[in-house]
């Protein structure tokens, strides 16, 4: 990994992508630090803190912590997440976007553009939300009028939102790629140094000032390894694939005999990345965010348990085991997520067309429908595969949480939200490291 980024530097225009991207990722945290006018940040820091759960842990994470600071940047790429999910299921039941889904690179264009119209209109709506709710909750700025500092607090929000979406596509363009991946991934990088801060103190610092210097040892270790475990649990299920032969049929070219060459077709085990992952997430923690922000807390009622039920930091409580049925909604919409995703992206029918255009076959498969359905029979094999790996890496660290209470804003979902992006944007500077080469030696 660090000789692909000494390479990389060698190569200007690679280097220019790079610095590029680390100058629109300086902006991104710069942003994170500015107050949004309107809201009384002193107040909002107690009711911040006065907070049960990780609900809001989960979306300060996911915000680099701007969220917490009530900046500019405090929705940050989160109505572009959510409005990614809703495009991507509307798909299956509107034609018109289903069409376009098919179309291509043009039909491409047009989903990012109806993405980018649902992001303003979703950052709208929770803008919008969130200053009613503080309004209720008395951390607006009353020192002004409320109809101009809820307004205020809403084009904050919005613009701050959609100039992250640009910043993420700027990102794509001009910079390594995956642009708002890479936001979220610097978001939660962020985080991570005092969320360690936190564990040492909860677990180390403090058996060793009660005298307990082995058990503090002992729960170093375990945290390592913990970490170091999920990471290449996470490494290993990224770069794990199923690579099915190949074969294409002779063909006569005037008096040659061209073809027969054998190739593979490569299916990465986790075929959906984070993607899965990210969007389970999501769904599972809108609702507490919204009803934390209406100061809905529910109580003992059936809709304060369903609040618990959905938060990750009641799961795998032995005091409360009742709410790990949260953890089982979470499972199954990761496993959904990962067939929904996969069956966006890679198509069999497609692919068996294409390879009997092209002349080629699998080995003991007939073109065609057998070949179709070989490919969706291996394919949903290795989907369940990949969304196990998933739930297992994700799990984990919910698991030591759960049992032992560490409060940290960062687990299995981040670790492979983290390593995934780093794995992939290697990758592609990779890619374009080998595109540069060919460049050269054609030129």
């Amino acid at each position: 990994m660090i000789q692909t980024v000494r390479n990389a530097f060698k190569i200007k225009d690679i280097r220019n992508r790079i610095l590029y991207t680390l100058l629109v990722l300086f902006l991104i945290r710069l942003g994170c630090q500015l107050p949004i006018p309107g809201v009384n940040r002193a107040y909002f820091s107690q009711w911040f803190r006065s907070l049960t759960g990780d609900s809001f842990g989960f979306f300060n994470a996911f915000t680099g912590g701007s969220f917490e600071n009530m900046s500019i940047f405090a929705l940050n790429i989160t109505p572009y997440i959510t409005s990614s999910i809703i495009i991507e299921l509307l798909t299956i039941a509107i034609p018109y976007l289903e069409e376009k889904q098919r179309d291509g690179q043009e039909g491409r264009k047009v989903l990012v553009a109806i993405t980018r119209y649902v992001t303003i209109g979703l950052a709208l709506l929770e803008s919008s939300a969130m200053a009613i709710g503080f309004y209720n909750q008395g951390i607006m700025d009353y020192t002004m009028n409320p109809w101009l500092t809820g307004l205020m607090i809403v084009t904050g929000l919005t613009a701050g939102s959609a100039l992250l979406m640009w910043f993420g596509e700027q990102i794509t363009e001009k910079g390594v790629g995956n642009g708002i991946s890479v936001v979220l991934t610097i978001n939660i990088i962020s985080r991570m140094p005092s969320d360690m801060a936190s564990l040492f103190e909860m677990f180390v610092k403090s058996r060793f000032q009660d005298g307990k210097a082995l058990i503090g040892i002992v729960a170093a270790l375990i945290i390592l390894a913990v970490i170091i475990g999920t990471i290449i649990l996470t490494v290993v299920l990224n770069g794990a694939e199923r690579r099915i032969p190949v074969q294409y049929a002779k063909k006569v070219a005037g008096r040659k005999m061209v073809g027969g060459a054998s190739s593979t077709i490569p299916l990465k085990v986790n075929t959906g990345g984070v993607i899965p992952i990210i969007f389970a997430s999501s769904l599972m923690q809108f609702p507490i965010v919204i009803c934390q922000i209406f100061g809905i807390q529910g109580g003992t009622s059936l809709g304060g348990h369903i609040l618990r039920m959905l938060n990750s930091g009641n799961w795998c409580n032995p005091a409360q085991p009742v709410y790990t049925i949260g953890l089982l909604i979470y499972i199954l919409l990761v496993v959904f997520f990962a067939y929904f995703y996969t069956s966006i992206t890679f198509n069999p029918l497609e692919v068996s067309e294409n390879l009997k255009k092209q002349g080629g076959f699998i080995p003991g498969i007939r073109p065609g429908r057998p070949t179709t359905e070989y490919l969706t029979n291996i394919l949903n094999y290795i989907i369940f595969i990949g969304a196990v790996g998933l739930t297992i890496v994700a799990v984990i660290p919910i698991f030591f949480n759960g049992v032992f209470g560490a409060n940290v804003s960062f687990g299995g979902t981040s670790l492979i939200i983290v390593v995934g992006v780093i794995l992939e944007t290697l990758k592609q500077i990779e890619s374009r490291m080998l595109v540069r080469s060919y460049k050269g030696f054609l030129g």
